[in-house]
């Protein structure tokens, strides 16, 4: 029974130290100011999350191993080339492993809209996901205003046209009045 004891702590301990310096689970809440983000893009670019005020951002956790991520990419694949004209940005993070850099980069390769290595991040405060696919969309003024999980079904083009179109809508008057 002692034994027992020691291993369970020496496991904790452990676990203590394994994640010790990783990010914790997403912390964006719905309703509240979106936290840092701040990544370097496969492509070269930098993504800074607090730069991008002003337009509607889609940020999207997925990994190369996970098959409802694979199959949302067509949905987010082609609300981004409807909607990046009308001011919505999109950042694909893939929480894959660093050894895992080439099969992402040939995933991205069937993508029109930029990604990241989620280890990449040099200021993250979403962390690590909770679960994946999990995809954000961030409003104009930078607040968290919804938030899809795996077990919502996925993302489509239609639930994201759904959060975003108002948002677009809303935003449309403050455009205008500053042109």
């Amino acid at each position: 029974m002692r034994l027992e004891k020691r291993a369970i702590t020496i496991g904790l301990l452990l676990v203590s130290l394994l994640s010790a310096g990783r990010p914790a689970s997403a912390s964006a809440d719905v309703g509240l100011p979106a936290p840092a983000l701040v990544v370097d893009e496969i492509g070269g670019s930098k993504f800074d999350l607090s730069a991008l005020r002003g337009k509607v951002v889609v940020i999207n956790f997925w990994a190369t191993w996970c098959p409802p991520c694979r199959k949302e990419m067509p949905a987010l694949t082609a609300f981004y080339k409807q909607y990046h004209a009308k001011g919505v940005e999109m950042i694909g993070l893939s929480a894959d492993r660093p050894h895992d850099r080439k099969d992402v980069e040939s995933v991205v390769q069937s993508l029109n809209y930029p990604v990241a290595m989620l280890e990449d991040a040099k200021d993250n405060g979403f962390g690590e996901p909770s679960s994946i696919p999990e995809t954000f969309v961030v409003d104009a003024a930078g607040v968290v205003r919804a938030k899809f999980e795996a077990d919502d079904n996925g993302v489509t083009e239609e639930s994201l046209a759904a959060v975003v179109q108002p948002l677009l809508q809303a935003q449309a008057p403050n455009a205008s009045a500053t042109h």
